[in-house]
């Protein structure tokens, strides 16, 4: 039997995984396939399916789009989709610039709350890969500021933290609207962490196509909840470990698996679409 991991990230977000040992990795997991996912950035997907040709592990293009809705952070994945599209690409530039303006503001709320961090300590993090916040996390473990990420994203940079600051142009039907305009199909991730389970119908009226029912933090009955979700509005299932390398030590790729038949379901529909 196949199995997929259809939610990891790279160096060209905020994983710390190069392609070769993402692919090394998912390898050594008996994965077959792999998305791509990272935030809000394509660059990865050529490399790591480079990487994967030479291993047998097939690479699905993906992305994981940043929204927010009412003060909280909204996760869309996008799979299958055309990933050289040039009005995606000069769209995800945009974003990205937030996301550096971003590293900024949250500094300054630091600032004032009296932490004093660099942004270039976060930036050389970053490395050329999309900033965000598990990289101010860990600068501010490099510094000696936290302990952990899990204490920065506590104290600091969490939903609900003093330092947390939004600032991205997307709302989720935006996001959604931008991965079927390039042939992608649009699946809400993690949506135990969305918390408003009642706002799924009103995505799946804006185009939303799945859910992503399997996750590492999900449990048992989050998974039968969200499964049950997911037929009651015909909506693809899809699953993955959100592996980011050493930035969460404790997820290995395949932490949470799928078997391959879902990702054939992804292919089926996205055949359906053209």
């Amino acid at each position: 039997m196949k199995f997929a991991d259809l939610h990891v990230h790279t160096i060209f977000s905020d994983g710390t995984s190069t392609p070769a040992e993402l692919i090394s990795a998912a390898r050594e997991a008996n994965i077959d396939a792999v998305s791509v996912t990272d935030h809000d950035t394509v660059a990865g997907i050529g490399p790591v399916t480079e990487a994967g040709l030479l291993k047998n592990v097939e690479v699905i293009p993906g992305i994981e789009l940043t929204a927010e809705f009412e003060g909280t952070e909204v996760h869309i994945l996008g799979y299958l989709l055309d990933y050289n599209n040039q009005a995606l690409l000069d769209k995800l530039h945009e974003v990205q610039n937030d996301r550096v303006d971003r590293v900024y503001k949250i500094a300054g709320k630091l600032r004032d709350m009296g932490v004093a961090l660099d942004p270039r300590i976060i930036f050389d993090i970053a490395g050329k890969g999309i900033p965000g916040r598990l990289h101010i996390a860990r600068a501010l473990v490099k510094e000696g500021i936290v302990e952990n990420t899990f204490e920065a994203f506590r104290k600091y940079l969490g939903d609900k933290s003093p330092a947390f600051v939004l600032g991205f142009r997307f709302q989720p039907a935006d996001a959604i609207s931008l991965i079927r305009s390039v042939g992608g199909i649009p699946v809400l991730a993690h949506p135990y962490l969305f918390g408003r389970d009642e706002l799924i119908p009103i995505l799946v009226e804006k185009g939303l196509m799945g859910l992503e029912v399997y996750y590492t933090e999900h449990s048992q009955s989050q998974i039968n909840y969200y499964r049950g979700i997911a037929e009651k509005y015909r909506l693809l299932s899809t699953g993955g470990s959100d592996f980011h390398g050493g930035a969460k030590q404790n997820i290995r790729v395949g932490e949470a698996k799928v078997p391959y038949e879902l990702v054939e379901k992804l292919k089926d529909a996205k055949r359906k679409l053209v």
